[in-house]
């Protein structure tokens, strides 16, 4: 499934059959249309530095990789708090038109907004 341009993907360390049973249990998971990936090798949450060595499972987290295959950002989150899609939403958007238009992109900011001009001589004067 493709938002704003990108791939997603659900990865947990989880088996493919607890992925089933909990997509078929949970009302809100059984709406999710992108793919449950498993990791129970944990190797791509050794790779992405999000497993929780003490439990063996990956953190409560989001890596967003850009198209080259950098990370351009990676978000962990307290087990007791759930994730924002929408702050999720606007970091990817934020880093689209940071890189399509070369401009910094402010605190708060929000699609739609103008960016910040990057411009040496401003430093330390704004």
């Amino acid at each position: 499934m493709r938002y704003l341009n990108t791939e997603v993907l659900a990865i947990s360390t989880d088996s493919v059959y607890a992925h089933k049973v909990f997509a078929e249990i949970s009302p809100s998971v059984s709406k999710v249309q992108f793919p449950l990936v498993s990791d129970r090798t944990q190797a791509v949450s050794r790779a992405y530095r999000v497993l929780n060595q003490q439990i063996g499972a990956s953190f409560r987290a989001t890596v967003i990789i850009d198209p080259e295959g950098i990370i351009a950002a990676k978000l962990l989150y307290p087990p007791e708090v759930g994730r924002n899609v929408y702050e999720i939403m606007r970091i990817i958007q934020g880093i689209q038109y940071g890189r399509s238009m070369g401009e910094g992109v402010p605190a708060n900011w929000i699609p739609g907004q103008p960016g910040i001009i990057r411009d040496p001589k401003n430093i330390g004067k704004i």
